[in-house]
């Protein structure tokens, strides 16, 4: 009997034990309950106004400095080619050479009818000097002394043909040997050794490029470039339209090395596409840039001073379409403002109103807060090529990532 209720005594008493262990969770967890939250923490970045450089990027072709065809002045049998397809050759060089056997003929054959003429003159020049003292004492009559007079001019009026004659048949000898008209790179040639080839033909022998320096050809729209002149004469672009430097990204999306400069701007627009023509030039020593390749040209329209660039990450869009961003106000309170975007500077924003110097701007956490609500603010720093967080705000991304977890 003792052991029985000596049993239920225990039992009573293990009862009471966990009701008061019951009572003890509920009154701490009323006590979590009623505790105020912290603050919420939000990555930020302070603004500070910059002079940011203004660029465009368009499409366009590679194409020669120089191109010159190379044609025969004269007609003949080609004898020799005296270059290697595909290299350079320099002005001057002899490139083909024609079979000169006629045309030396006919210079040598002009030498001669040059010395014949020549030799006819002093014996007209003597006659007519003779027939002039004659003349005085009336021992001549006055036509002869006019034919004398006559014949030299004959005689030197000959010696002029013949030295026509002489220059032209030297020029047609020396054209037999057809030369570069500039420096550059020579192509495929057309002919080959032993081909007849005339002075009127339409198909050139070979092509000459002169590619260092080369340029690109451009085609951009009339309206970006009104938007151009607007901005530069509003003043928010500083920069001179004659004076823009142009950067090149090649077909495999790399930079070319060297920068180059906008040579002209066509003058007049296509009335079917609304689009006009722009020519860069670029130096070329490592015959890197061919003809015919494609290319797009970064050219820096201007640079436009005290603007701000927003992380892209920070700013979205409401309902309006109105692009908007959300600050740490004084109070270290979140407030939404509405902000100007111009457009797109890599991964920022060029946001030229809405925004002061020294705003923090919410870069990180923006989808957990809302206007009003009280935030805790650390400064995080954004690569400004990829827009990721960078090593530097380490310390804040952990404490961030803490609060989330």
């Amino acid at each position: 009997m003792q052991t029985v209720r000596k049993g239920f005594l225990l039992g009573c008493a293990a009862m009471a034990a966990l009701l008061a262990a019951g009572c003890n969770q509920q009154k701490q967890a009323g006590a979590g309950a009623g505790a105020p939250r912290p603050p919420q923490q939000v990555g930020v970045v302070a603004l500070q106004p910059q002079s940011v450089a203004i660029t465009a990027e368009v499409p366009g072709r590679i194409t020669p400095y120089l191109v010159a065809e190379v044609r025969p002045q004269v007609a003949g049998i080609i004898r020799e080619r005296k270059f290697k397809e595909g290299g350079e050759v320099k002005k001057g060089d002899v490139l083909y050479e024609i079979d000169p056997a006629t045309y030396q003929a006919a210079y040598e054959n002009a030498v001669a009818s040059l010395t014949r003429a020549e030799a006819a003159v002093p014996n007209a020049q003597a006659q007519l000097e003779r027939y002039q003292i004659l003349s005085r004492t009336n021992a001549i009559t006055e036509q002869q002394l006019d034919q004398a007079t006559a014949t030299l001019a004959q005689a030197k009026a000959d010696v002029a043909i013949g030295q026509a004659n002489l220059t032209a048949a030297r020029i047609n000898l020396n054209y037999t040997k057809i030369t570069a008209p500039i420096s550059g790179l020579i192509g495929k040639s057309s002919v080959d050794v032993g081909a007849l080839v005339t002075a009127n033909q339409t198909t050139a022998l070979a092509t000459v490029r002169q590619i260092d320096p080369i340029y690109i050809d451009l085609t951009a729209s009339s309206a970006s470039f009104l938007r151009f002149r607007k901005a530069i004469d509003s003043g928010k672009l500083r920069g001179d339209i004659n004076n823009v430097p142009v950067k090149l990204i090649l077909e495999d999306g790399t930079a070319y090395g060297q920068e180059g400069k906008l040579e002209f701007a066509d003058i007049s627009i296509d009335e079917s596409t609304s689009t006009f023509t722009m020519r860069a030039v670029f130096p070329n020593k490592e015959r890197l840039l061919l003809p015919g390749m494609y290319a797009r040209a970064v050219l820096q329209e201007g640079v436009a001073e005290g603007s701000f660039l927003l992380p892209q990450q920070g700013v979205t869009r409401n309902s309006k379409g109105e692009a908007v961003a959300m600050f740490v106000a004084a109070d270290d309170k979140v407030e939404q403002r509405v902000v100007g975007v111009r457009r797109a500077i890599g991964v920022n924003w060029l946001v030229d109103s809405g925004v002061k110097t020294g705003d923090r701007l919410i870069v990180e956490g923006t989808l957990k807060v809302r206007p009003g609500q009280p935030v805790a603010a650390v400064n995080v720093t954004i690569d400004p090529t990829t827009g990721e967080m960078k090593d530097a705000a380490a310390a804040g991304k952990t404490r961030v990532a803490d609060e989330r977890k």
